[in-house]
């Protein structure tokens, strides 16, 4: 209900929302558009019009956040849920070497969450503004349980699948492991997370300009970890038709998370890529000016016919699994 549209030119392709009319639903979206401020943009037509790309290619993708689904109300605040769901979007963008150009919000909200619907939406704000992006545009529904669906879309010069991965490619990825796992296991179990593992759980950081890094330097295959690092890389072998040979003890872990926790731990957010050895020497000469992400080779690309690894045999992070 609350859609952009933008004028052709690249440099002109934003403008301020439309005067809308009365009503509550219009009245929460005008709430929505002082929450965002100049991130929300050209909003009150059908649909998002977006400019011709010069030259790459136009990424595009979709992720939900449902309550009791992918967190409980106790376990985050409201501004942490919306900054979160933003996070988990984005970070397909950069699973693909994206840049982030805009973001579309849809919410489904029960009576019990329109008082923390602000607080929500400061936290994709947030979110939205340290990608660089836009929002232009979204719906709003009741429902029965609190929801946030955001598309979003981006642009790559060089756009990375999980297709490409060639034997003898390193096996990389970003950051630190295990946090949003342990996370889980301690609120499941009646207990409080640690510090680190709950800001890992609550306040990932999409990898937006390591996605790009790692793209112009010659990843061969890359996605984001968000079933567990053992389950994706299974899905990063299957897609190219190769087997990624993990070492355990190489795997960077957060404090108390144990190697085979680390691998079984979902919703990371962080990145797992193959590239070529000589590509990576030279990425890792400029690595740390990104940050201070670490960047971690935890294995190698072997061929189908190596027999089982860790990857292939440890579980992954179920989605669909009661919580």
């Amino acid at each position: 209900m609350f859609n952009s549209h933008g004028n052709d030119p690249a440099d002109a392709l934003f403008r301020t929302h439309q005067t809308m009319g009365q009503g509550v639903e219009f009245d929460t979206i005008r709430m929505l558009m002082e929450r965002w401020g100049p991130l929300a943009v050209d909003i009150g037509d059908d649909a998002a019009v977006l400019p011709h790309l010069v030259s790459g290619h136009r990424v595009v993708s979709t992720d939900a956040c449902v309550e009791d689904v992918h967190f409980r109300r106790t376990w985050i605040t409201p501004f942490e849920v919306g900054s979160r769901a933003a996070a988990a979007a984005l970070s397909d963008l950069a699973a693909m070497g994206a840049r982030a150009e805009c973001v579309l919000v849809a919410f489904v909200v029960p009576p019990s969450w329109e008082a923390d619907l602000p607080a929500v939406a400061d936290g994709i704000g947030d979110q939205v503004r340290q990608a660089g992006a836009r929002i232009v545009g979204g719906n709003l529904s009741r429902g029965h349980a609190f929801a946030i669906s955001l598309t979003v879309i981006g642009c790559a010069e060089r756009p990375v699948s999980r297709a490409g991965a060639q034997v003898g490619d390193l096996v990389v990825v970003t950051g630190t492991l295990g946090g949003p796992g342990a996370a889980l296991d301690a609120w499941l179990a009646g207990t409080s997370p640690s510090a680190w593992a709950r800001s890992r759980f609550a306040a990932p950081s999409p990898r937006l300009a390591e996605g790009q890094a790692l793209a112009a330097a010659g990843a061969t295959a890359m996605l984001d970890i968000s079933d567990g690092l053992a389950a994706d890389a299974r899905h990063l072998g299957a897609a190219s038709g190769v087997s990624l040979q993990l070492n355990a003890t190489q795997l960077p872990v957060g404090p108390g998370v144990t190697p085979a926790s680390a691998l079984q731990s979902g919703e990371e957010y962080e990145l797992l890529a193959t590239i070529p050895p000589a590509a990576f020497v030279t990425l890792a000469g400029h690595w740390e000016a990104l940050g201070g992400v670490p960047l971690t080779v935890v294995g190698t690309v072997v061929a189908l016919d190596n027999g089982a690894t860790a990857a292939a045999v440890a579980p992954g992070h179920d989605h669909f699994a009661r919580r």
